[in-house]
């Protein structure tokens, strides 16, 4: 049988809400993430609301919660961008080529890329930013 803690607040004084430190959030979000664990099993064990983890999960997919480094080994996943084709040795830049600089990364797209290319390649850099 499963306990249930309920807190009462003190006499005279009404409920506060709670503030969670980023790194707890970050943490209890990373739980959320590893494979077979769900947001409700996770929240149910920190005592939590199902919501506050989710909006958290929000929260650190917009890049305003920065989750810990995961502790077993890293994976990647192979990016694959469509049919293999060996660029020419030395393209020049024409105009109509589409070069797009973000920091110290530049990616030059394929002449006459649709817009709908350009739109998906600067929402993807700017997804992580």
């Amino acid at each position: 049988m499963e306990t249930i803690l309920e807190v009462l607040p003190a006499a005279g004084r009404s409920r506060r809400n709670r503030q969670w430190p980023d790194e707890l959030k970050a943490r209890i979000v990373a739980e959320t993430l590893v494979p077979g664990a769900t947001v409700n099993g996770v929240a149910r064990r920190h005592g939590l609301p199902a919501n506050h983890v989710s909006s958290w999960r929000t929260m650190a997919r917009k890049g305003r919660l920065v989750l810990p480094a995961p502790e077993g080994p890293v994976e990647f996943a192979a990016l694959i961008l469509g049919p293999g084709a060996d660029p020419p040795a030395a393209a020049p830049l024409s105009a109509d080529r589409v070069e797009i600089a973000m920091g110290a990364a530049i990616i030059r797209l394929e002449a006459g890329a649709s817009a709908d290319r350009i739109a998906s390649v600067a929402h993807a850099l700017t997804a992580g930013a």
